[in-house]
């Protein structure tokens, strides 16, 4: 009894929860309704198909995945033509004919304000299908129990309170959300603008959770913020799954349970077999991984962000290899040059990178993964499920903590207390300070050029003579002749010149050398003087450095107070190629 009151309450939690926002829209057009022709049914038909779908997806089979996807997909349709409709019945006519009748069907009648029951019961059931609640430890608690004893009725029920905790939570917003838009259109004489906003908002959240917002980055925001208290009542009432049956052995002599941990399962590791080739191993599949807990990176060599994770990928691999974690490298490129498997090979040299990397230039394992980030780090257990993700640098802590509860929960017994990795990190893998950072990332190509401020304003694909005029606070420009290209400048002259006034420590510049392969000598100034101690890793206190490869240089770290300063780096040849200003 104290695990259905546990979830009643955990459901309740889901509406301070971003990934709820989607669902919102939905609910609030059925805030002036009728209680019982309006509103419960919706709510009833939410949480009931919610609890049905849920308890099938946790034992069921890929036939059950791939029945929910056309669900989904339906259910898409049905809030579509509800916001359509909400929009404007005009608007609804032109651009969706065929769910008009559908979206009108959904909404109260307009001449006598009543409700269709089955409507609101089938907009529940679209909404249930598609309600994806943040995934927290109660919730991950009735799911793995779940998995590990079968489909039974406590388990629907655990997830049918869980269901209608978060629908109390909404009909209490729907009531109170109600007599706001009442008030407000008494007052104001609005209402046809609210429910306008309405149909904005239920299009908006249709694709939210058609693109994978509701699962993705809301739910990302907001699991932190519920999980902390969910963890808490379970702690505190000391609530657990139902023990798995022990044939032939009595209760008091049954062995401890297995150590299981509470992070959520967000999805199944993919096959890992759309590499264009590996490096430091032979084709790894997820199959061939069974057993093993898998760290997946998603990375390019020349992204700041993923240098600055690699120390502490090499540490974990060190410390936890012997015990079964395997790091893997995806090297998924965002410029051309980051394709060519030679580059990526100097890189894992460079880096010191001695576990497996496959390199996945046609972003086919990025896409199996649904991944949009540099880096992403995915933390799979030793039975090829998700357990974890972080998207961006940093979270070194709890990634670290993840490891290790993932490592004991293949062992069978609890995480061990273990230091955390303190990786020595240099150069441009050093972190960045955060504190002083005032500049942001700034692409030198067209297609995504930010801050230009030449006066004669950004070329296509064609020579212009440039100067660089006045720059205030993160802009740049260029002096001499040059080319930009959709993804990088060319200097085709030399002593020309690239500025930037920016405010951080460090400045990096992705260069490469001209497309002969022939080096190219540069020096760097810093208000218009030498850098002396604040020079760069890939330049000397006069400002020196050659361009050899492509690659992210390091052209600036400042060693003392950061302020605002104005960055100059003069090509002595032509040729070299700039892709972007990176800062740390």
């Amino acid at each position: 009894m104290l695990l259905f009151a546990i979830s009643y309450l955990a459901g309740m939690l889901t509406i301070l929860s971003h990934c709820i926002l989607p669902v919102l829209p939905f609910v609030f057009a059925r805030a002036e309704t009728s209680l019982l022709r309006g509103i419960l049914p919706m709510l009833a038909g939410m949480a009931v198909t919610f609890a049905l779908v849920a308890t099938l997806g946790a034992v069921g089979g890929s036939w059950v995945v791939n029945t929910n996807e056309i669900s989904r997909a339906l259910a898409v349709v049905v809030l579509a033509a509800l916001g359509l409709s909400l929009l404007s019945t005009v608007v609804a006519t032109i651009v969706a004919a065929p769910f008009v009748a559908l979206g009108i069907r959904l909404l109260p009648n307009h001449e006598t304000g009543e409700v269709n029951v089955g409507g609101s019961l089938l907009l529940g059931v679209a909404t249930g299908l598609l309600w994806a609640p943040c995934a927290g430890p109660v919730l991950g608690l009735v799911l793995t129990g779940a998995a590990l004893n079968g489909a039974n009725g406590q388990t629907t029920l655990l997830l049918a309170a869980y269901a209608m905790g978060a629908a109390t939570s909404l009909a209490l917003a729907i009531l109170v959300g109600g007599r706001l838009l009442a008030v407000m259109k008494r007052s104001l004489g609005i209402g046809e603008r609210i429910r306008q906003a309405l149909g904005i908002a239920a299009l908006a959240g249709v694709v939210a959770i058609a693109f994978g917002f509701d699962t993705g980055p809301l739910a990302r925001l907001s699991y932190a913020s519920t999980a902390g208290i969910e963890q808490s009542l379970l702690e505190r009432f000391g609530a657990s799954p139902a023990p798995v049956r022990q044939e032939g052995l009595a209760l008091n002599n049954a062995p401890p349970p297995r150590y299981s941990s509470n992070l959520p399962v967000e999805g199944a590791l993919p096959a890992l077999d759309g590499a264009t080739t590996w490096l430091n191993s032979t084709p790894l599949s997820a199959s061939s991984l069974r057993g093993k807990v898998v760290l997946i990176d998603f990375w390019t060599y020349s992204c700041i962000n993923c240098i600055r994770t690699l120390p502490y990928l090499r540490a974990w691999a060190n410390k936890y290899g012997h015990q079964g974690l395997v790091v893997i490298g995806v090297h998924s490129p965002e410029f051309a040059f980051e394709k060519k498997i030679d580059n990526v090979k100097g890189a894992i040299d460079r880096f010191g990178i001695t576990y497996p990397v496959a390199v996945d230039n046609e972003f086919r394992i990025w896409r199996a993964f649904r991944n949009n980030y540099w880096p992403a780090l995915y933390f799979v257990d030793a039975e090829g499920r998700i357990r974890h993700h972080q998207f961006g640098e940093g979270g070194y802590e709890r990634s670290g903590q993840v490891i290790r509860e993932l490592l004991a929960e293949a062992a069978g017994h609890r995480p061990a207390q273990a230091d955390e990795v303190a990786p020595h990190a240099s150069g441009v893998e050093a972190p960045p300070d955060l504190a002083a950072l005032r500049s942001g990332e700034s692409y030198l190509g067209y297609a995504q050029a930010t801050g230009f401020r030449s006066p004669q304003g950004l070329g296509r694909d064609q020579r212009r003579d440039y100067t660089i005029g006045d720059l205030a606070s993160n802009t740049w420009g260029l002096s001499g002749t040059w080319t930009i290209t959709s993804d990088h400048a060319e200097s085709e002259a030399p002593d020309n010149v690239r500025a930037y006034r920016f405010e951080a420590r460090d400045l990096h510049l992705v260069l490469g050398p001209s497309f002969d392969g022939r080096p190219v000598r540069f020096r760097v100034t810093l208000d218009g003087s030498p850098p002396g101690a604040d020079h760069g890793a890939d330049t000397d206190a006069d400002g020196y450095g050659v361009i050899a490869d492509t690659w992210l240089y390091q052209l600036v770290r400042q060693s003392g107070s950061v302020r605002v300063r104005r960055f100059d780096i003069r090509f002595l040849e032509p040729g070299a190629n700039a892709y972007a200003f990176t800062f740390g």
